[in-house]
């Protein structure tokens, strides 16, 4: 499907914003290959600080789960280290991608991905008909299942790395596109909604 390799991330997190102190509480990596996630990294994650109530009823996350948890200084530099190069994408990425770099901050080092990549502002565009784009409503209406529940990281990765290969599959089945890589979904994440029927059609063959 995907004629890269990408990494789908997804952090859950105790709030909205590293610039207000909020930080990771989970993480999880799948790498795509082939349109198949062939290896993941996935952990909870002991940052030091106390998991808001609201966000244990909303993740199911607790002070005592990431209290047992291994520290960000080991989780972070594995995590960069499992993405190596290789481009990034996530649900929502300035969120993640915000998140990611804030942590590698904090630890003196940089990520390496070499292109980020927005499932939700490619789905936007590509399937411009749909009444919602949150990851639940988007994946029903593509017929995409959580295996297991929402708002954790591996649960929430895994349903955005299928989001993404249906759009792959979407492209090349509705717009003969031969190879889907990851220039073209950076250029269609960054064109209007209006503009990226025409630009798929010259990018591809009849169908």
């Amino acid at each position: 499907m995907l004629d890269q390799p990408i990494v789908m991330l997804d952090f859950e997190t105790t709030g909205l914003t590293p610039v207000q102190g909020d930080r990771i509480t989970e993480v999880a990596a799948l790498r795509i290959v082939g349109g198949q996630v062939v290896e993941r990294y996935v952990s909870l994650v002991n940052c030091g600080v106390r998991i808001p109530s609201f966000i244990t009823g909303l993740t199911g996350i607790t002070q005592a789960m990431v209290d047992s948890a291994p520290p960000a200084a080991q989780v972070v530099p594995a995590l960069l280290d499992f993405i190596g190069s290789d481009p990034l994408s996530a649900h929502n990425a300035s969120f993640d991608e915000k998140f990611l770099r804030a942590e590698a901050a904090r630890l003196d080092l940089a990520p390496r991905h070499a292109a980020l990549v927005c499932s939700l502002k490619l789905s936007r565009r590509v399937f411009p008909q749909l009444g919602s784009y949150k990851l639940g409503q988007l994946s029903g209406a593509l017929g995409i299942r959580f295996r297991s529940a929402a708002h954790r990281a591996e649960a929430d990765a895994e349903v955005a790395a299928q989001v993404l290969i249906h759009i792959g599959q979407h492209l090349r089945a509705s717009y003969g596109i031969g190879q889907v890589d990851t220039d073209l979904l950076v250029s269609v994440n960054k064109l209007a909604a209006a503009k990226v029927p025409q630009f798929l059609q010259k990018r591809g063959q009849p169908v």
